[in-house]
């Protein structure tokens, strides 16, 4: 699905996303609660709002498993296995949504990283994030 010269971009790309991970993953999360408001009845226990420290944390932790998951693209399932059964056994969340924070996620790359966020670039993520998110839902089948 994706080449050896994509693969190597996404971890490039994850690597400099580390250092403002709370802020990506805030900002991505913020935007999938602006834009799709249902989602945002899976945080009711949290406070979402912009910059408060839960979003800030859950953000991060986000960001962290993306680019965990991008270096190691080749054994995703299984890099994404723990993940993938607290979402669906013990959170219960809506798999679609996972696809909604994707999208979310890309835009908030987008709009930071500007002229360096090539076609290339997004092509590739957005392979990555649709990867990422049918392995998040694979326990739902």
């Amino acid at each position: 699905m994706l080449s050896r010269a994509e693969k190597a971009l996404l971890v490039r790309i994850w690597d400099r996303m580390l250092p403002i991970a709370e802020d990506i993953g805030a900002e991505a999360l913020l935007r999938m609660f602006t834009t799709f408001p249902k989602t945002k009845t899976y945080f009711a226990h949290l406070d979402i709002t912009p910059r408060s420290k839960q979003m800030l944390s859950h953000g991060k932790r986000i960001v962290h498993a993306l680019h965990e998951g991008a270096k190691n693209i080749s054994t995703l399932a299984t890099t994404l296995a723990p993940l993938s059964r607290f979402h669906a056994y013990q959170l219960r969340i809506d798999p679609s949504n996972f696809k909604l924070l994707s999208h979310c996620i890309l835009v908030t790359l987008a709009c930071r990283m500007k002229d360096d966020f090539t076609p290339v670039a997004h092509a590739a993520m957005d392979k990555f994030l649709s990867a990422f998110a049918a392995v998040l839902a694979e326990k739902y089948r």
